[in-house]
Order: C-alpha cells, then sequence, then structure tokens
C-alpha cells in the first residue's frame, strides 16, 4: 500500500499565495495602464496647444515682425521681443547670484536647523500667487519708491518670483557632490573657499545652470507680475531703468487675443509662437546639461 501525498491541488497557504501573485499582477497591470493613459492624456493636450499655436501663428511670421514696432493693435513686435530679453536679463542678474550663494549656503554651511527654516521659506515664496508678487511689486516700487511703471520693477518682481527655484536647484546640484570630496580637500590644506571653488563647484556648475535656465524659462511665461510693474510700451526698451514702461510677449497673448480684430489674434498667435520656441530652446539647453550633472 503506498500513499499519494499532495495531488490534491495544493496546500491551502499554496492556494493563497497564487491568488496574492495574481492580485499583484492585475494591480501592476492597472497602474501601469492608468500610467500610459495620463502620459498620453498629456501629450494629447500639450501637442493639441503645439498644433494649434503654431497654425495659428506661423503666418504672422515674417522679417518686419522682428523690424516693427507694435502700433495699436498691428505692426511688428520688436518693442516687445526686445523688452521680454531686458527683462529676463535683469532678472537673472538679480536673481542668480543671491540664487546661487543662498543654495551654496544652505548646501555647505548652514545647519541642518537653519537650513530646514530657509527650505521652508523658499518654498512658500515658491507657492506664492504670482499676481500677489506683482501687487505687491507695484505698492512697494511704482508707488511707494517712485519709480513708476519700469524695466527695474518688473525684473525684481520677476526675480523675487524666480529666486527659490535657483536656491534649491543650486542646493540639489551641490550635494549630489560626494561631501568627502570637499573634507578631502580641506584636509590637503586647502582654504575652504578654494575646496569650493575647484572641488565641489565645478561639478555642480552644470546643475547650476540648468537650474537658471529653467528659472528663466518661468519667468518668459510670467504676465501678472509685469501688469503691475512694467505697464507697457509700443516703443522700444530705453537705457532708462525706472519711470519707464517696457514693452513684453506675454502681454500680447494676454490683451490682444480679447482684442475683437484679426490683426491682433494674429499678433497674440505669433507672440505664443516665440515664446513657446524661446522655452522650448532653454529646455533643450536644460536637458542636455542635464546628464553632465548625474555623471
Amino acid at each position: 500500500m503506498s500513499l499519494n501525498l499532495g495531488t490534491d491541488g495544493g496546500s491551502p497557504a499554496q492556494a493563497s499565495l497564487s491568488v496574492r501573485g495574481y492580485s499583484r499582477k492585475f494591480a501592476s497591470r492597472m497602474a501601469w495602464t492608468l500610467s500610459i493613459v495620463a502620459l498620453l492624456f498629456v501629450v494629447m493636450v500639450v501637442l493639441d496647444i503645439l498644433i494649434s499655436v503654431v497654425r495659428q501663428g506661423a503666418g504672422g511670421i515674417s522679417l518686419s515682425l522682428f523690424t516693427t514696432q507694435t502700433s495699436g493693435i498691428t505692426g511688428g513686435l520688436q518693442n516687445a521681443i526686445l523688452g521680454t530679453l531686458d527683462l529676463i536679463f535683469f532678472s537673472t542678474l538679480f536673481a542668480g547670484p543671491v540664487g546661487i550663494l543662498g543654495g551654496i549656503y544652505l548646501a555647505v554651511f548652514a545647519s541642518d536647523r537653519v537650513a530646514r527654516v530657509f527650505r521652508f521659506v523658499a518654498e512658500v515664496l515658491a507657492g506664492i500667487p504670482s499676481i500677489v508678487i506683482g501687487y505687491f511689486g507695484y505698492t512697494m516700487m511704482v508707488q511707494t519708491f517712485g519709480w513708476g511703471f519700469s524695466v527695474l520693477a518688473g525684473s525684481i518682481s520677476l526675480s523675487i518670483l524666480t529666486l527659490p527655484y535657483i536656491v534649491r536647484m543650486t542646493e540639489a546640484s551641490i550635494r549630489q557632490v560626494p561631501k568627502s570630496y570637499y573634507e578631502g580637500a580641506l584636509a590637503l590644506g586647502l582654504t575652504p573657499f578654494s575646496a569650493l571653488r575647484t572641488v565641489v563647484m565645478r561639478p555642480a556648475t552644470p546643475g547650476i545652470v540648468t537650474g537658471l535656465l529653467l528659472a528663466v524659462s518661468i519667468g518668459l511665461g510670467e504676465t501678472a507680475p509685469l501688469i503691475y510693474t512694467a505697464g507697457w510700451s509700443n516703443f522700444n526698451p530705453t537705457l532708462h531703468l525706472t519711470k519707464n514702461p517696457i514693452g513684453y510677449l506675454t502681454y500680447v497673448v494676454w490683451t490682444y487675443l480679447n482684442e475683437p480684430y484679426a490683426s491682433a489674434h494674429q499678433l497674440a498667435y505669433t507672440a505664443a509662437l516665440l515664446l513657446i520656441f524661446l522655452v522650448v530652446i532653454l529646455h533643450i539647453l536644460a536637458r542636455l546639461l542635464q546628464p553632465k550633472v548625474k555623471g
């Protein structure tokens, strides 16, 4: 007489493990399916926006667009293009050094307690609506300081808006460099400044530049802070930093789409196309630098 064990389809424990395995596979497939659907939805929305802007804005691209100033709801966008570059240049000039130095301090010199406080402040500043920053710039710089609508007031408002992004990206880039590099340089006799400059900053520089480029792209798309601080002008920028309104592309997009004229709509879509083109270039440059940061 022989015994035949294990021919009843397995024990209850094995059956339970099999059910759990199928449940995990089903949950994994559902998660992948939902992720793919969400990705396709985002891609479709982005493609719809790009196709719409390119189709309606490409017709306005011409040589006169870059060589003539805006005249009412017609003309070119020379004043808005130069004004946008002017605002971005000065806002980066103001926010760049402060943000980089702040990120270096948080990553290298600040204690954990101080760093947590400053990170919290940066997160709060990044979450403040841009229109609130614009209203602050209007009450403080345009009215209280008497600067009027100007490139200086607009640039400082943009720099406040982009500053937390530069700080966090700088800190993250420096923290990716092993701390042992900095400590080893100090052990070899280098001063803290020399060790930071030669050992830490060189590998962290691509990430810092990436943060600057991303901050510039954020500033390019802002309208609310500039409406209250930069105003609008149909003329090209001058060397006067105060009491002199300036044109910019986002104002054209925001204002001219509400006009009941085809020429105004054409300028608005063309300005939107130029903004998208500039942002895409900045993001491509940031992506080209990103692998160097990881390496």
